[in-house]
């Protein structure tokens, strides 16, 4: 109870030098083994690109676990369903622009360009 109120306080979960410490080497790990993955040339093509993409979610999980707290409440359950909709507003977004830009690359196209697209996507043959 804080401040004289009879009625109980959730408290803040928060970390500890040594959690922020944690979560900050193992971001700028993460970071610099995506660096070096492609500086370096150590991996080419779609495992690079593969490879990156993990190293980026195992940053995000970090991320969430060591600085946003996403896993240190009693009862976590709000801040999960916040964050699956941020998520799912994230998907909606992303692809939704993807969808776009495709379209508008289409829709832009010149009709010879349409032509060949037709013709190409339906294998017909001339």
């Amino acid at each position: 109870m804080k401040n004289g109120s009879t009625t109980p306080q959730p408290e803040a979960a928060h970390g500890t030098l040594t959690s922020y410490t944690i979560g900050f080497v193992l971001s700028i790990v993460f970071t610099l083994a995506a660096y070096f993955a492609v500086v370096d040339h150590l991996l080419v093509g779609g495992v690079l690109a593969g490879a990156i993409a993990a190293l980026g979610v195992v940053q995000l999980i970090v991320q969430l676990v060591f600085f946003l707290h996403l896993a240190s409440e009693s009862k976590p359950r709000w801040n999960l369903v916040v964050f699956l909709f941020m998520l799912v507003v994230l998907v909606i977004l992303v692809f939704g622009s993807l969808w776009i830009m495709y379209n508008l690359n289409y829709n832009m196209a010149s009709p010879h360009d349409v032509d060949t697209q037709i013709i190409q996507d339906e294998g017909i043959s001339k």
